[in-house]
């Protein structure tokens, strides 16, 4: 495990130092975007509600640690939290002189927000012309969804881009996929606009406005699924394969892929003590697999309920066939390939108890990630980042 050491102590200048972000983000898209922006040395000030804070603090009920619940801390390290009434024209023109300072504003509010706030990209530029505006939405900046003020979120963007109706086959129920697949894939497509823009500013002094959005993010991920359709008139859905699935064991559940081999269907028999399949000629190619795909799959069914899942892992990684045990999150968390890549981190602790969070998932050898700022209290920092603001103020005068 981990811990975190004081900020930056000693260490190398990250990627991101000197780079500071107004971040109005909440939920999950927006924060995990800034938390990564956070994590490789940016100065993230996290714009709050007065009084209520980021929707997240408060989504999972009553905890011990009150709003800096486990669901908000695993968002929000490395951040400074300030929280503001955004209908005071005083705290408004806080935002403005931080706008003023900053590199980079982020939001995930609907399409519009910003503007009648007074903090869309045209009047921010105006403030700060080399300012990138970044912004994540639903759907995105405009268009029918848009139009007709449809709310976007996680969910929905699995089930309108086709993702949550694509499954292993016809007979597996619709459902919803736990994790939230469209928020972090559309919170890291932020974060890789946001060091674009910083590139191209790097080459043309100037900002620009970023847009990404959960259901292009979704699209994006099926890629070579669209593709297949859209060149082809054909499904691609590699959780049909013939010769891969996940089955029971006599002690939980085993993953294999039947793939990537000359003739992975020997292999398999091998690795399982059957007779060679592949020689039937109803099995002798992948096409003719998939057309007999439920034949084979209750075959392999039977044989590895059997025995268990070391003994079926042993066996097929023997011969060389893709496979891993099935594990819960709490396995994942525990086990030694999570302890050697350092994935999860410790923060200060709480009253509470220990703040235990997921890692960084990205290694530079020279710039090691580090937890500088604990996941902050709402307005923890206003005393910090104003007398900041006054001495930029100040400075002229000097």
């Amino acid at each position: 495990m981990m811990s975190a050491g004081p900020a930056n102590a000693g260490a190398a200048a990250l990627p991101l130092d000197g780079v500071r972000v107004i971040d109005f983000t909440q939920v999950m898209m927006g924060p995990c975007c800034t938390q990564m922006l956070g994590d490789y040395g940016a100065d993230v000030i996290k714009i709050e509600r007065a009084g209520m804070g980021d929707l997240s603090r408060w989504s999972v009920g009553e905890d011990p640690d009150g709003g800096n619940n486990p669901v908000f801390a695993s968002l929000n390290r490395n951040k400074r939290s300030l929280a503001l009434d955004l209908r005071s024209e005083a705290d408004r023109n806080v935002v403005r002189r931080l706008v003023e300072t900053a590199d980079v504003v982020v939001n995930n509010f609907r399409p519009g927000v910003m503007e009648r706030l007074g903090f869309g990209y045209e009047e921010l530029r105006d403030i700060n012309p080399r300012i990138i505006w970044a912004m994540g939405s639903g759907y995105g900046r405009d268009g029918p969804y848009v139009r007709k003020g449809k709310g976007g979120q996680d969910v929905l963007a699995q089930a309108m881009t086709g993702a949550m109706h694509r499954r292993s086959g016809p007979e597996i129920p619709l459902s919803v996929y736990p994790t939230a697949l469209a928020d972090y894939a559309a919170g890291m497509h932020l974060v890789q606009g946001i060091l674009f823009a910083l590139l191209q500013r790097e080459r043309t002094g100037e900002g620009q406005q970023i847009s990404v959005s959960l259901y292009n993010s979704m699209l994006a991920m099926q890629m070579q699924e669209a593709a297949m359709h859209l060149m082809r008139g054909r499904e691609l859905n590699w959780a049909a394969y013939p010769l891969s699935g996940v089955f029971k064991t006599t002690d939980g559940a085993i993953v294999m892929v039947g793939a990537f081999k000359e003739n992975p269907l020997r292999e398999i028999c091998r690795a399982l003590d059957l007779d060679d399949l592949s020689e039937i000629p109803k099995y002798a190619d992948h096409d003719r697999q998939t057309a007999h795909r439920s034949e084979l799959q209750a075959i392999f069914r039977e044989r590895f309920a059997s025995g268990t899942t070391d003994h079926w892992v042993e066996r097929l990684e023997a011969v060389d066939i893709l496979c891993a045990p099935v594990l819960s999150l709490e396995e994942a968390l525990a086990d030694p390939q999570t302890a050697f890549n350092r994935m999860v981190v410790e923060s200060e602790p709480t009253a509470a108890g220990p703040v235990r969070l997921v890692g960084s998932p990205i290694e530079m050898s020279a710039a090691a990630f580090a937890i500088r700022h604990p996941p902050p209290r709402l307005d923890e920092h206003r005393d910090e980042v104003l007398a900041e603001l006054d001495g930029v103020r100040e400075e002229p005068a000097a």
